[in-house]
């Protein structure tokens, strides 16, 4: 028999039990995602005139209908249809587009026979006559950005937008979607449904942009879909049309002029890029539903102990979110949030009811950060709109600091308001899959802030948890959540707070929380980028390499850039080799053994313990760090290092203020400009120019310290500043002495040249001569193969009676269902095979085999062959034999390259002979195209 494991029993009062519009909300969701009625569809018909007024534009039509198209800025427009030719229906208002007053463009209107042309230096808007349908062409007139293939309609209460797509025509947007970021082919929902499972969203917006070079929002609050197919169709819940376009020679510019219209994403605290920890510490409260009985969790002070743990063990965190819902309440704010500052920790409060005491919250006792929950602002759009902007106003209203709210169901303009998350989801190693994507993808929608409780609030391990919260340091905000997971759920897990786990736990959680505070002032730099320009912190592989064909689509989904210097590739199951990393045009340093590769291309087996994070630094990247610290404001910033990787030139722009109030909106803040000249190959002098800071806040010192760690394959011949030479250092020890000098470590990461400068207040230049740039191993292997053309062609048994055992689920993406053969009735005898079209032919060089993840254990394959042909009549011998191991752990089976279009596995045995079945969570292959 399939053995089953019971699903996490969600706790009583959950956000999901609490929402009392689930029904509403599944009916909108049906109503998203079911097509649209077909019969008495309309649209405007032709057109029978265009008059002006400065540059907004009104098209009349033969239906009575109009459109209204403002020039709002050279490269932004808006298109507004009104079905009964008046535009007094407008929702939206000011919400969403919040920023529309560029001044005069001086747009042109021409009559070019067939179509009108609306013209601006950056784009070309042709109005076709007959019927009414456009096109936007960027200023040359040639160059298309988009064209409806067919006139707008409007049905049954929904309007449908119909587009042209191009050959090679890439998709992003929509907001926090959960899962994959590129969107071709794809039909998503723009919706709120509070599912938070994969493909659904959590924070919706009605936004997406092109490979072509536009974006456009939906200026709407009515919930919509988006099928990105041939033709796009873009349809929304209301009879109107309205859209904001957005033209841009890249996808930055796209994003800067969305951001330009709906906000930029706010800048959190500074402390609010550490570590959160969220718990319900009042369990004592009758009205709680969870355990009352758990230790240092009777009343909010007790949240006290546990920030002395977190201080006891050198754990980095800067906030506490005591629940104050769902029965838990809070006793003794006041006392509770000096107490935790006395200790570096902020404080803020997570609602299931309101904000009715705010002002109190924040004015008086001190609060500093706000989670709206979603048994209050689930029913999503306007409503959690206007439930985030009341606690904006909470928090800036009753005190100086700024803005920190996170939410659920946001919407278009979110980024200026809050951090968004996924919702309740589990510490599994399939969630944390389509989590990687999730969060580099939202970036995509100009959300800054995305993220995801650590681990999940289910479930969870030691091991997922390591593994998550590696990867989520290096994204700007991040949070751990607790207090209703059982207790002890296994050897070393107490619950989900960093510090109180076993070892090695405890050490590799300690590791990533450091360095992300030694990470602070490069990561608080890339947030202050984002509020300036849209282009988020953490980056999908598209945003720095747009003309990259591979960085361009989903098989870079799984890995991201932490702002523009850093690659992070997660490891997202219960492994220790990491496959399938693409590393673009350039050299990647390994972070932590200094060795440099050179793409573009794929690395394969790469050595990924459990404490180890596959994470490669950008050739001339210029870093940023702090002192070990673990808060912010624990230590001065007496020395300020900057970890370099010398190749060419290259640049960074330090930005600092005083990270808690809002005086940087009125200039309250400083720069510091580093520029590096290096040889982008052998050896020659590398020239560190460090400019002055310039500007001023509360709080900036005077003068500090700078130390430089660079990369290089040899000690130099010299290190001055300026025209005096700094001593050389016969040891470590000696240097971390000294107060100037230089040491050269060969050890050390391949190779690092440790240098200290001084403390200055003022602008000076270092030089070190004849340093060798490292040489790079080029990258050029296989590539996993896609899933999306493979098929099954035939499987000797399925069992289908039972359970879902198709085999069609080895091959779906989708490690939390499988292939089991036949258990009901009388099973067939091994051996069991699976053979597999992989949709065209292929240099197949290395197979993973994924075993059940659902917690059963019959059915694991030992012994095995597998076979790669052309021909599933004539197989020849296998490219590989073996066993695979007894465990849940994938396994990754290499072998010299053989071309082929099919894939065959024969399961032999079953690993501990359980019994005569075979099953398979998920089957994937790498090679390269054959001819």
């Amino acid at each position: 028999m399939t053995p089953t494991v019971p699903s996490a029993v969600p706790r009583p009062g959950l956000r999901r039990i609490a929402l009392t519009l689930a029904a509403v909300l599944t009916a909108a969701l049906l109503a998203v995602v079911l097509p649209a009625p077909a019969a008495h569809a309309a649209s405007a018909g032709n057109v029978t005139g265009v008059t002006r007024s400065g540059d907004t534009f009104t098209v009349t039509t033969s239906s009575g209908a109009a459109a209204r198209v403002v020039i709002a800025r050279a490269d932004i427009l808006r298109v507004w249809l009104s079905p009964d030719g008046s535009f007094t229906d407008d929702p939206a208002g000011g919400d969403l587009a919040i920023n529309t007053a560029f001044g005069a463009v001086g747009a042109t209107l021409t009559d070019a026979g067939s179509y009108y042309r609306v013209g601006t230096p950056s784009v070309s808007l042709r109005i076709n006559k007959a019927p009414l349908t456009f096109a936007l062409y960027r200023a040359d007139d040639s160059t298309l950005l988009w064209a409806e293939s067919q006139p707008t309609t409007w049905t049954g209460g929904q309007t449908t937008q119909f587009l042209t797509r191009a050959a090679d025509e890439q998709f992003y947007g929509t907001g926090l979607r959960l899962g994959e970021w590129a969107l071709r082919d794809r039909t998503v929902p723009v919706a709120v449904s509070n599912q938070w499972t994969e493909n659904s969203n959590a924070s919706p917006a009605p936004f997406y942009m092109s490979t072509n070079g536009y974006g456009v929002m939906r200026n709407t609050w009515s919930p919509g879909s988006y099928s990105f197919g041939a033709p796009t169709s873009l349809r929304h819940n209301e009879n109107r049309f309205d859209a904001w376009y957005f033209a841009g020679g890249s996808l930055k510019d796209v994003l800067n002029g969305y951001t330009d219209v709906t906000g930029k994403p706010f800048l959190a605290p500074i402390w609010g890029l550490e570590l959160g920890n969220a718990d319900c510490f009042n369990a004592s409260n009758p009205a709680y539903q969870g355990d009352h009985d758990r230790l240092r969790h009777q009343t909010t002070p007790d949240i006290v102990g546990y920030a002395t743990d977190a201080r006891a063990a050198n754990m980095p965190s800067g906030w506490f979110l005591p629940n104050d819902g769902y029965g838990c309440g809070y006793t003794n704010l006041p006392a509770t949030v000096t107490q935790l500052k006395e200790k570096g920790f902020q404080t803020g409060l997570w609602t299931s009811t309101g904000l009715s005491g705010i002002g109190w919250e924040v004015g008086t006792a001190g609060s500093r950060a706000v989670k709206t929950d979603v048994a209050w602002i689930g029913g999503g759009y306007k409503t959690a709109f206007n439930g985030v902007k009341q606690a904006v106003d909470g928090i800036e209203n009753n005190s100086d600091a700024r803005r920190f709210v996170w939410t659920v169901d946001g919407w278009a303009g979110t980024q200026r308001n809050a951090v968004v998350w996924t919702g309740d989801t589990s510490g599994t190693w399939d969630a944390m899959r389509w989590h990687v994507p999730a969060i580099a993808g939202a970036g995509l929608s100009g959300l800054n802030y995305a993220s995801g409780d650590v681990d999940g609030i289910f479930g969870g391990s030691p091991k997922t948890y390591v593994r998550d919260l590696q990867w989520k340091a290096f994204t700007p905000a991040f949070m751990t959540m607790s207090g209703w997971g059982a207790t002890n759920p296994s050897a070393g897990y107490q619950d989900k707070q960093p510090w109180r786990f076993s070892e090695p736990y405890q050490s590799i959680n300690r590791k990533y929380l450091q360095l992300k505070m030694r990470l602070m002032p490069y990561l608080y730099t890339m947030s202050r980028q984002a509020s300036d320009t849209g282009v988020p912190s953490t980056r999908a592989m598209v945003l720095e390499y747009p003309n990259d064909p591979v960085a361009r689509g989903n098989q870079t989904s799984g890995q991201f850039m932490a702002g523009d210097s850093f690659l992070v590739a997660p490891v997202v199951s219960d492994t220790t080799t990491r496959d399938g990393i693409y590393l673009p045009a350039g050299s990647w340093t390994d972070y932590w053994t200094g060795k440099v590769y050179n793409g573009p291309g794929w690395l394969n087996g790469y050595s990924a313990p459990l404490d180890t994070l596959p994470l490669f630094v950008k050739a001339g990247a210029i870093v940023p760090m702090w002192p070990q610290m673990n808060y912010t404001g624990e230590k001065p910033v007496s020395t300020l290092t900057y970890d370099i990787q010398p190749r060419g030139n290259s640049s960074f722009s330090l930005y600092e203020d005083d990270g808690v109030t809002r005086a940087y909106k009125t200039g309250a803040s400083a720069r510091q400009q580093v520029d590096v000249t290096a040889p982008t190959s052998g050896t020659g002098d590398v020239t560190v120019s460090v400019g002055a800071s310039t500007g001023t806040y509360t709080g900036k010192p005077a003068s500090r310290g700078h130390e430089f760690t660079l990369r290089s394959a040899s000690a130099p011949g010299a290190v001055r500043v300026g025209t005096t030479a700094l001593p050389a250092l016969t040891s470590r020890a000696a240097y971390d002495a000294a107060v100037t000098g230089w040491y050269y470590d060969a050890a050390d990461r391949s190779g690092t040249l440790w240098v200290k400068t001084g403390s200055t207040g003022t602008a000076f230049t270092l030089t070190a001569t004849a340093l060798t740039v490292p040489t790079g191993t080029p990258v050029a292997g296989s590539a996993p193969i896609g899933q999306a053309g493979w098929s099954v062609i035939r499987a000797d048994s399925e069992e289908k009676t039972a359970e879902n055992g198709a085999a069609a689920n080895a091959i779906d993406g989708n490690p939390a269902t499988h292939w089991h053969t036949r258990w009901s009735g009388n099973a067939p005898a091994l051996p069991h095979e699976i053979q597999i079209d992989l949709g065209a032919r292929y240099d197949v060089d290395s197979v993973t085999h994924l075993p059940r993840q659902d917690g059963g254990v019959n059915g694991r394959i030992g012994s095995y062959e597998l076979y790669v042909s052309d021909s599933t009549t004539s197989w020849g011998t296998p490219v590989a034999t073996g066993a695979f191991p007894d465990t849940a752990a994938a396994t990754r089976v290499t072998f010299t390259a053989k071309p082929g279009r099919y894939l065959r596995l024969r399961a032999l045995t079953e690993a501990g002979d359980r019994g005569p079945w075979t099953s398979l969570a998920e089957l994937t292959a790498t090679g390269r195209p054959s001819g």
